[in-house]
């Protein structure tokens, strides 16, 4: 049999799924080593006047779909994904609903800076200039993107940085201690970015924040998060949907010399985040604003478990119900690594995705 390889590039792309199979287009990329899958059409409309309502609306009618994205066999357990929509504010182009392996999240700092550089990089926000405005909302709030380009107007432009300036970050309390099982007590501070950490010095826990440790960090983080959701769950003065803890970040010294220092997180059902955490990062500014250890002005390096950094600055100052808060700035690369069909057959038993550990 002659087996023409020449055309099978056009063989491909000019296959079409059958008719009831589930497509959805996404574009890969990854932030400082995060993955982010952003999905740009085959989702379905989610209803709501905000985020928080699409939110809602995403869990109630759409969780077997986030899965389906999410999990094996069309990701795996430490998968991210974005699904952009229409903005809720004027001032926005995109509304955006981030997701993982447990559920939607509220906001999320490595999301932004990837999805900024997709938007801005496959032409669905015009470069028309050396630094492109993204306005992007989120559950927990507007956020405004700027992406750094190189050779705008040209068709090798590209996307080389994006910093955002993110919702006030605030102390909700520091020096707190939790009794976590088969550990003792451990002291934590406790912050919002965006989302809730529990911030924990990893020397504390006798904990080194290398990859060799990755099944312990994942392990103590889970303890951490389960102990301080059920013994002092957070309370966001705001919105209800807002209070809940997203994980625990382990803070350590820098590998790297021109680094202040090193974070770890563990968020959702037990991922672990590549990049150092934007929300996190800014809930490291607010801390150390409150400890008098930076001032407005102020900028700090962090480190991710893989050494890729985010440089966070303080802004400003704001005021979030009781609490005394920053206003954050958070930089950092992406870049794109794929285009995707995502296919769907409703005849496949694992359409709804699967784990394995």
């Amino acid at each position: 049999m002659n087996v023409r390889f020449e055309r099978w590039p056009e063989r491909v792309t000019g296959w079409e799924p059958p008719a009831g199979w589930r497509r959805v287009l996404a574009v890969d990329a990854h932030t400082e080593g995060e993955p982010l899958r952003v999905i740009v059409a085959g989702f379905p409309d989610l209803a709501g006047d905000s985020m928080l309502d699409k939110r809602r609306a995403a869990r109630a009618r759409y969780d077997e779909l986030r899965r389906s994205l999410m999990w094996e066999p069309r990701g795996h357990a430490d998968m991210y994904g974005c699904i952009v929509g229409p903005p809720v504010t004027p001032e926005a182009h995109v509304g955006a609903l981030f997701m993982h392996n447990g559920g939607f999240s509220t906001m999320c700092g490595h999301g932004i800076i990837g999805l900024a550089t997709v938007l801005v990089e496959c032409g669905l926000i015009e470069a028309n200039g050396p630094e492109v405005r993204v306005g992007i909302d989120s559950p927990a709030g507007f956020i405004e993107a700027r992406a750094r380009v190189a050779a705008a107007g040209t068709p090798g432009s590209r996307v080389t940085r994006v910093r955002f300036t993110n919702v006030p970050s605030f102390v909700a309390g520091l020096d707190l201690s939790v009794d976590v099982r088969g550990v003792g007590r451990v002291r934590y501070d406790l912050a919002y970015g965006g989302a809730f950490y529990a911030y924990v010095d990893a020397t504390a826990v006798a904990l080194r924040l290398e990859a060799a440790e990755h099944d312990r960090i994942v392990d103590l983080g889970r303890r951490i998060k389960e102990a301080v959701q059920s013994a002092a769950p957070p309370v966001h003065p705001e919105s209800e949907d807002l209070g809940f803890l997203y994980g625990t970040i382990f803070v350590g010294e820098a590998h790297d010399p021109d680094s202040h220092s090193r974070n770890v997180c563990v968020f959702a059902d037990g991922e672990v985040d590549r990049s150092p955490t934007g929300t996190g990062v800014s809930g490291r500014l607010a801390i150390h604003h409150a400890r008098g250890e930076l001032a407005v002005g102020d900028a700090i390096r962090v480190e991710s478990l893989l050494g890729t950094t985010f440089d966070g600055r303080v802004l400003g100052t704001a005021r979030v119900g009781e609490h005394a808060a920053v206003i954050p700035e958070i930089e950092g690369r992406a870049f794109i690594t794929g285009r995707n069909e995502i296919l769907i057959d409703p005849e496949d038993p694992l359409a709804c995705g699967f784990l394995l550990r």
